[in-house]
């Protein structure tokens, strides 16, 4: 009897464990909303961005990745914080940055914070589910097509990393 009380407070961990979902709305840097929800039944790739970063070349590789993968469903939203205080000082000036510097198309939210009291609703949630807080710019949050974080890397992983792409291939289409 033991034994099968054990055994079902497992699987309920399971089930609750697997049931988590992360979301959210966030203020789009070209006007309106940006729905996660939008994007269910997609892998998504949230990363928390700055324009004077020494990670800010990683937006090639963003930029890059989106172009190999969103034709078979990867979404790529960039989230631009000046939690670390290396962001522009608006969203204007950081669309126009990552427009003419980097060619940037990938959906970009206005600055947001990521982290602390003030964090977006989607990073409280990512908290609340796996423990992982942004310690850094261009930290990288892979939603499944699930709504549920599948992994989150550090700014020091490259966003066409094999770490990365295996995981993204592993979830598309």
């Amino acid at each position: 009897m033991g034994r099968i009380l054990l055994l079902a407070f497992f699987i309920s961990l399971g089930k609750i464990a697997s049931a988590g979902t992360v979301g959210g709305t966030f203020s789009s840097i070209d006007g309106g909303q940006i729905s996660l929800e939008q994007w269910r039944g997609q892998p998504v790739l949230v990363v928390n961005t700055a324009s004077r970063c020494g990670f800010t070349g990683q937006y090639d590789g963003l930029q890059a990745l989106y172009d190999r993968y969103r034709e078979r469903g990867l979404v790529v939203l960039a989230v631009p914080s000046n939690d670390f205080r290396q962001e522009l000082a608006t969203s204007e000036e950081v669309k126009d940055f990552c427009e003419m510097t980097f060619g940037l198309d990938i959906p970009m939210s206005e600055i947001t914070h990521v982290r602390g009291p003030d964090a977006h609703p989607f990073y409280q949630s990512v908290r609340a589910e796996t423990g992982f807080v942004p310690k850094w710019n261009f930290n990288k949050i892979l939603v499944g097509p699930d709504g549920s974080v599948v992994e989150t890397w550090g700014s020091v992983t490259k966003p066409e990393s094999r770490k990365i792409t295996r995981q993204i291939e592993s979830l598309l289409n």
